[in-house]
């Protein structure tokens, strides 16, 4: 199959057809190869013809040392006949180099298929993972299996088909010539075959597990090397640089010997190869010597039986060669696998596609407990929100505030009860399409390396300056937008580590705007600001929840004095509900929060 050149190819299903197959990481090769199966088999065939020379030249070789041989020993031969077989070897030389150019080229464009194929799979995958997955494996985790292990996948495909296949072919077509010419030498070259079989077999098993212990290291250590970057400035900030470099050394040390564990192996397997090898060699040309002094065989067929010979060894040993990093690549897309295979996805297909959202949520007798966790968090909430107001959520940590959050989002479903946006159950939702009419604001800000004006228009196309400039307006960004050097379009490093902390609410906020979303989700947009900056953030934060329906995590209570209602939670249920004022007057747990809070200047997560 011919992938376009401007297209990536789409792998998802291959892996879902090993589900249920034996030899997982055969199946997906296979089915990866017999999706580009064109150009694989257009560049088997030139394979052939551009080896020619490599089965022509030694018997070009024999033929002009025993047309040589015969004319010393006085048995006849023409020095014309030495140039005749030249010529036929330059011929079969020359021949050799437009027809590796067309072979590199389909090998090469049906491999770069698969690579690119195969990250373009994993990210579509790792996308359509549920959060709870990604919450459930490290990040670092992830980089690895992208990285590290696409690189082994790749090199065991470039193996397979570069050295692999023509291997195979070329020992092949060697045996198939040594048998047509002499039969008793190619039951000598069929002798050697099992001995390095036994020298495989011997290692197979522990070169699998030691290649699979150093890829469960290099995953662990790169998972620490990640949190180790994250907590940089906290780890700086308390002086904790010594015990971060020794929690690191550990893991630094156990991947140290399982990688030697792993070397010494390939340099036993490697070294006795080789023995092997040459003591093999060596004894080829001593029976061939005493067969050409007992002349069942010709000098110059000396020449082309040990070329011969050579080459199926060579051949042979480079396939025994490829074996450790071979298995390496299949350690590799096993590990792959078990992301491409995950059920814990958004099976968006054949939901309901809303073309609209006015806002209304509805909350019937919910409870949700995390997967393999029978602690309830959520029990029994019953709320109903009408299209533009404005909810505000209360109540100490773990309540279950940021989990209803995830539940209107859609990240998690309820496991008892009914969850309904504008009338309709959020389990019968497309929630790709839903989504589109939601913003989320989150209490850190999450933005990538790129321009102010990339991070606002995330997501979002065909937007003109006019509607720029109203956002940053409503957004409260133009105050400090205006005095950076390329204004929109000025770099703001990893993370947006060049703004405040408040700026970056603000770019969020703007970013949110831009959207024109129907549901807005603040998760404590401004508990990590100081006083100036949550003023700012709160000036926008009005532009952005006007007329749509909104939902705050509320840290600060003083900040949802203006919420339509106020819930407050206690494990998982609502134990209170009103207006701020009517909450005050009530004197129950919100009054008793806020009493708190204003008692404390730094604020209690409430």
């Amino acid at each position: 199959m011919h992938i376009e050149e401007n297209k990536l190819p789409d792998y998802e299903e291959l892996f879902e057809e090993t589900r249920t197959k034996k030899h997982v990481a055969a199946r997906v090769v296979y089915n990866l190869f017999l999706q580009n199966k064109f150009d694989f088999i257009i560049s088997i065939l030139l394979y052939f013809v551009k080896s020619v020379a490599i089965w022509v030249i030694p018997i070009v070789l024999a033929g002009a040392i025993n047309i040589a041989t015969n004319h010393v020993m006085g048995k006849g031969g023409d020095v014309k006949d030495i140039w005749m077989w030249a010529i036929v070897g330059l011929i079969v030389l020359v021949i050799n180099i437009p027809f590796n150019a067309l072979y590199v080229h389909f090998s090469s464009r049906a491999l770069r298929n698969i690579g690119a194929g195969m990250r373009n799979s994993l990210v579509k995958k790792l996308q359509h993972l549920s959060i709870t997955y990604h919450k459930e494996i490290e990040s670092g985790r992830l980089q690895s299996k992208f990285i590290r292990d696409m690189e082994a996948i790749e090199f065991l495909n470039n193996q397979m088909i570069m050295t692999l296949v023509p291997a195979i072919i070329t020992a092949s077509v060697t045996m198939l010539i040594v048998i047509y010419k002499n039969w008793l030498m190619a039951c000598l070259f069929v002798a050697i075959i099992p001995i390095n079989l036994v020298i495989v077999r011997s290692f197979r098993n522990k070169i699998r597990k030691n290649n699979r212990d150093f890829r469960h290291e290099v995953e662990n250590v790169s998972s620490k090397v990640s949190d180790m970057i994250e907590m940089i400035p906290l780890t700086k900030a308390h002086g904790l640089e010594e015990e971060q470099i020794q929690r690191l050394n550990e893991s630094l040390i156990n991947l140290k010997n399982t990688g030697l564990r792993m070397d010494k192996t390939g340099g036993y397997f490697s070294s006795i190869n080789w023995v092997s090898y040459n003591v093999i060699i060596n004894l080829f040309v001593i029976v061939a010597a005493i067969m050409a002094y007992y002349r069942k065989i010709e000098i110059g067929d000396i020449v082309m039986y040990q070329t011969y010979f050579n080459m199926v060894m060579n051949h042979i040993n480079l396939i025994i060669n490829m074996y450790q990093e071979m298995i390496k690549g299949v350690e590799s897309l096993k590990s792959v696998t078990e992301i491409m295979v995950s059920d814990d996805i958004e099976d968006n297909r054949d939901k309901i596609k809303l073309r609209y959202v006015h806002g209304t949520v509805q909350f019937d007798n919910v409870s949700y407990h995390y997967p393999n966790d029978e602690k309830t968090i959520i029990k029994d909430f019953t709320l109903n929100v009408k299209s533009g107001e404005c909810i505000a959520f209360v109540g100490a940590s773990g309540c279950g505030k940021s989990t209803i959050m995830n539940m209107i989002i859609g990240f998690l479903k309820p496991v008892k009860g009914v969850l309904k946006i504008d009338g309709k159950e959020i389990n019968l939702l497309n929630l790709e399409d839903y989504r589109k009419f939601i913003a989320v604001v989150p209490q850190n800000s999450i933005l990538f390396t790129g321009t102010i004006r990339e991070n606002i228009l995330y997501g979002v196309k065909n937007v003109n300056e006019k509607k720029m400039q109203e956002i940053m307006d409503k957004a409260n960004i133009r105050e400090f937008v205006d005095k950076m050097p390329n204004g929109l379009d000025t770099f703001i490093g990893e993370h947006g580590g060049k703004l405040s902390g408040g700026q970056k609410q603000r770019i969020s906020i703007a970013r949110a705007l831009i959207r024109d979303p129907k549901i807005i989700i603040l998760d404590e947009a401004t508990s990590a600001l100081d006083n100036i900056s949550e003023y700012q953030v709160q000036q926008a934060m009005g532009s952005l929840i006007k007329d749509r329906t909104t939902f705050i995590v509320a840290h600060r209570l003083s900040t949802i004095r203006d919420a339509n209602r106020i819930v407050v939670m206690d494990e998982g249920r609502i134990v209170e509900m009103g207006t701020y004022e009517e909450l005050m007057e009530n004197r129950g747990e919100f009054y008793k929060l806020k009493n708190l809070s204003d008692m404390n200047t730094e604020g209690v997560e409430v």
